[in-house]
C-alpha cells in the first residue's frame, strides 16, 4: 500500500504538534504496533527528547500569548519536522520517493501550522484563558487521534486530517478580523516597549 496517507497525516498533525507526533509513532513503532515506523523515531534519545519538548510545549501552548510566541518559534521548525518525519516513513515503505515524501509532508505541516497559529492570534483577543486551554487539549487530543487511527487505516485518518485542514483554513478566514486585532496590539505593546527603554513620551493616544 502506497505511504502516501500516512505521509499526508503525518505531516498534517506535525503542523500542530510535531513533537507529539515522533513521540506517537516513536512508542508504536518500538512496541510493535506497527511495523511501518521508521528505526530512527524509535531510538530511545529521540523518544526522550521529543517526550521533553512535548511537555514544554505542553505548557506552552496554554498560556495565552506565550502560546504564539511558541507558534512564532516552530514556524520553520514544524514543516521541517514534517518533512523529516515524511521522508522516513517513504524510505521505510520504499513505496514514493522520500523528496516526494518530505514535500508532501513539509507542505501540510506549514498549512495546518498557519492554520493553527492564525486560530490561536483569534483566540487570543479574548480576555480569558480557558478558551487557550481548551483549544490546546483539543488539538492534543485530535493529533493523538488522528495519528494513532492513521496506524490501523491511513486511506480514512487522511481524509480526516484534510477535512481538519480545510475546516481550519475556513475558519481562519473567518476569524481575519480578530487575527488583524491580535497582530495590531502586539505591535503596540513593542511599540510602547520600545518607547519606555529609550525614555521617549508614548504617542497621544
Amino acid at each position: 500500500m502506497s505511504v502516501i496517507p500516512l505521509v499526508f497525516t503525518s505531516g498534517w498533525a506535525s503542523g500542530i504538534n510535531a513533537y507529539a507526533v515522533v513521540l506517537l509513532l516513536g512508542v508504536f513503532g518500538a512496541t510493535g504496533v506497527s511495523d511501518e515506523v521508521p528505526a530512527a523515531l524509535q531510538r530511545t534519545d529521540v523518544l526522550i527528547v521529543a517526550g521533553v519538548l512535548f511537555l514544554c510545549e505542553a505548557i506552552a501552548d496554554k498560556i495565552p500569548y506565550v502560546d504564539s510566541v511558541w507558534d512564532t518559534a516552530h514556524t520553520v521548525i514544524r514543516p521541517v519536522a514534517g518533512a523529516v518525519i515524511a521522508a522516513l516513513l517513504a524510505g521505510e515503505s520504499g513505496s514514493l520517493p522520500e523528496l516526494a515524501a518530505g514535500a508532501i509532508g513539509g507542505s501540510t505541516a506549514l498549512m495546518s501550522h498557519l492554520v493553527k497559529a492564525g486560530t490561536r492570534m483569534a483566540v487570543n483577543t479574548s480576555p480569558e484563558p480557558f478558551s487557550n486551554v481548551a483549544m490546546s487539549i483539543a488539538e492534543d487530543l485530535g493529533v493523538a487521534g488522528v495519528v494513532t487511527f492513521a496506524i490501523f487505516n491511513p486511506v480514512a485518518a487522511a481524509v480526516i486530517a484534510a477535512l481538519l485542514l480545510v475546516l481550519g483554513i475556513v475558519t481562519v478566514v473567518f476569524l481575519a478580523s480578530r487575527i488583524r486585532r491580535f497582530l495590531r496590539r502586539r505591535a503596540q505593546r513593542r511599540e510602547e516597549k520600545r518607547l519606555a527603554g529609550t525614555g521617549a513620551p508614548w504617542p497621544p493616544g
